[in-house]
């Protein structure tokens, strides 16, 4: 299932850690941070339906407060980072097990492909680095996150 945690924020950025410091990759003000996580068995389709719920989600506030408008509706902006963590078998003992992350060539390949479709559907769309050790920093707004998930098709939801 490719995983997505979302988080609205006021304002997100991210960098890659190196030896000579920072290396800044990304950032937005107003809007999604999404942590994206990809296992085993997920394809482009796992990838356009998570974009399409991240697009339509309806996590900001109308006039009246309620969590009625989605992204584009909000005129927020989107950072999309890689994050194989969120792949993790955590049922059991004090260490996570990574057997259900997908391979590193495809969570590349899949992050990359919801990347470039997020930017064909936004025009503009921040992004981590995938393998990198990255820094992200954020100011959670709210606070607001959610946990989504997309299973891979015939599977039972």
């Amino acid at each position: 299932m490719m995983i997505a945690l979302l988080q609205r924020v006021s304002e997100a950025s991210v960098s890659v850690k190196a030896a000579a410091g920072e290396r800044p990759l990304g950032a937005i003000h107003s809007g999604l941070l999404v942590l994206l996580g990809v296992e085993r068995g997920d394809g482009p389709a796992q990838a356009d339906r998570l974009l399409q719920r991240l697009l339509a989600y309806r996590v900001f506030g109308d006039a009246q407060g309620r969590m009625n408008l989605n992204l584009q509706q909000a005129g927020g902006e989107l950072l999309l980072v890689p994050q194989f963590t969120l792949a993790a078998d955590t049922r059991s003992g004090n260490r996570p097990g990574f057997s259900t992350a997908a391979e590193p060539a495809l969570g590349e390949e899949l992050f990359d492909y919801l990347l470039a479709q997020a930017r064909q559907a936004l025009g503009h769309c921040a992004a981590g680095e995938f393998g990198a050790d990255m820094l992200v920093r954020l100011t959670n707004d709210g606070p607001v996150t959610f946990h989504l998930r997309v299973p891979p098709p015939g599977a039972a939801t």
